[in-house]
Parts: structure tokens; C-alpha cells; sequence
């Protein structure tokens, strides 16, 4: 595997110097969602051009890092058709701008049915799946034609919120350049963490082929809802996800997520530790 780390959690310095940091830490690779990292320079639609795009390969190759995932973590259902327009748009812009950039994917989650992409009951509803596979569909098309892999997060409190439904996803659009961020935490609630290791097992066995990218993060239950917090410092065990990735999906990009510029390290070195003992 190729660890990274998310950018907006590194130290909160400019572009150039935030990598030097994050190359010098050890990882190889960056989740990268321009509006939380770079601050210095435009990052509007109209700013993402081809020249842009190879100023920011050029620095992320001169510290030897990959673009895991160009994020664009949108609402693909929420329901104002202006407001959805707009989404489009810059789901689009992300795509013309990872074809040059030279990204993994360009990522997303899944979206509610409201205007303010929060969990609601109906989204876990067929409408909102329906709804969800609709508004995906010429953006996944859009991604083929620029010859980008673009990739969908299952999240609990969105509408692709187990791997059932992500599979679904999958077998309607019926796209070579749709593909999964596997997040295990992002599939547990307080309602089935404790049965975590199934759930894991499950998400590899219906969507393992299609996984792209792998995000690592840790969680805690604290006033009956769980907060994510950096691998190791919480409650989750990596042996399955991690012999998954050792064994089936070499050189992959795996992703921390929730760690602080003080633990990001000492995460980075729990989950290789645990990874290198996997026989």
C-alpha cells in the first residue's frame, strides 16, 4: 500500500510548504480537496485550467507524492435544480482539472434528499437511490469522456450507506470509470458498530473489486454517537481490511483521515506496523 495522508489535517501552512511537511513525514500520497488546502489562490471553476493543473503535478511530484483523490465531496440529490445545476458544474470543472493533474479519482459521497446535505430518514429510501443513480449518471459520463476514474463513498448517514446499496450503484451505472472509496468507519453507526467486522467483511466481499482507494480512520463513542478520531486511538481493529489490501490490492493509496499534525505519524506507523505483520 501507498499511505497518505488528507491534506486539510496536515499543518495548516501553504500548499508548497504543507507538503514539504507531509514528504517529510513519510506518506506517499495526498487527499486533496482544494477549497480546505489552498487558500493562497483562486480555486473557483473558472481558475481550474490546464496550466493550474501542471503547476500542482509539478509540485506534488517534486515531493513525490500522488493525488490519491481530487475531492468534490458534493450533494448529487439535493432537490433546488439551480443549486444542482451548480453542483454539476463543479463536479465537471474537478473532472477537466484531474485529467491534467493526473489524479487516482476524483471522489465524492453520496449526498441526502434536502437542501442541506444532512441525514434524514428518507435517505436511506429507494427514491433517494433512484434520485442519486440519476444525477450520477451523466457524471460518470463526463468522467469517461475525460478519461478520469471517478469514485463514490458509502456512508451510513448518506444515501449509499451500506454496501448493498453501493453495489447497486455499481450495477446500474455499469461503468468502467466508476469505482469505490472504501471508508470502513464511514460504514458504522452506533447502531451496528459492534458488529464492525462483519460489516467490513461484507463491503469487501460485494464491492472488493471495485475499491480504488481505502480511507483509514478510528473511531470512539462518546454520547451515543460515533466521532471519528486517527487510526489507533479509538476502537477499530485493521487486521481484515488490512490483509484485504496486502493481499488483493498492491500499491494502493490508503488515505488517514482524523489525524492532527501531532499524531499523524503515529498513526502512519500503527497501521504499517500492523500491515507488516499480516503474513
Amino acid at each position: 500500500m501507498q499511505i497518505g495522508l488528507r491534506l486539510h489535517d496536515a499543518k495548516q501552512l501553504p500548499l508548497e510548504e504543507r507538503l514539504e511537511v507531509v514528504h517529510e513525514q513519510g506518506f506517499k500520497c495526498g487527499h486533496l480537496a482544494l477549497s480546505k488546502v489552498i487558500s493562497e489562490y483562486s480555486v473557483a471553476n473558472s481558475a481550474l485550467t490546464p496550466g493550474y493543473a501542471m503547476y500542482l503535478k509539478r509540485l506534488f511530484w517534486k515531493n513525490e507524492l500522488d493525488v490519491a483523490v481530487l475531492g468534490c465531496y458534493l450533494n448529487l440529490a439535493n432537490p433546488n435544480k439551480e443549486q444542482l445545476k451548480q453542483v454539476m458544474k463543479k463536479y465537471e470543472a474537478h473532472i477537466r482539472f484531474a485529467s491534467v493533474l493526473g489524479v487516482g479519482v476524483v471522489g465524492t459521497e453520496t449526498g441526502a434528499p434536502n437542501e442541506e446535505y444532512k441525514y434524514v430518514p428518507e435517505c436511506h429510501g429507494e427514491e433517494a437511490l433512484q434520485t442519486f443513480i440519476t444525477n450520477l449518471r451523466p457524471v460518470v459520463e463526463y468522467a469517461e469522456k475525460m478519461g478520469v476514474i471517478f469514485a463514490i463513498e458509502p456512508v451510513w448517514n448518506h444515501i449509499v450507506w451500506n454496501p448493498k446499496r453501493a453495489r447497486q450503484v455499481l450495477d446500474a451505472i455499469k461503468s468502467p470509470n466508476l469505482k469505490i472509496i472504501l471508508d470502513p468507519v464511514n460504514l458504522l453507526s452506533i447502531h451496528n458498530y459492534e458488529q464492525r467486522e462483519e460489516v467490513i467483511r461484507e463491503a469487501i466481499e460485494l464491492l472488493g473489486e471495485d475499491v480504488a482507494v481505502v480511507h483509514i480512520k478510528d473511531f470512539v463513542v462518546e454520547d451515543n454517537q460515533l466521532v471519528s478520531v486517527g487510526a489507533g486511538t479509538g476502537m477499530m481493529n485493521y487486521e481484515e481490511i488490512l490483509s484485504f489490501i496486502k493481499k488483493e490490492k498492491p500499491y494502493i493509496h490508503v488515505t488517514l483521515e482524523n489525524t492532527t499534525p501531532e499524531n499523524a505519524v503515529a498513526c502512519k506507523n500503527h497501521i504499517e506496523g500492523i500491515y507488516n505483520s499480516i503474513v
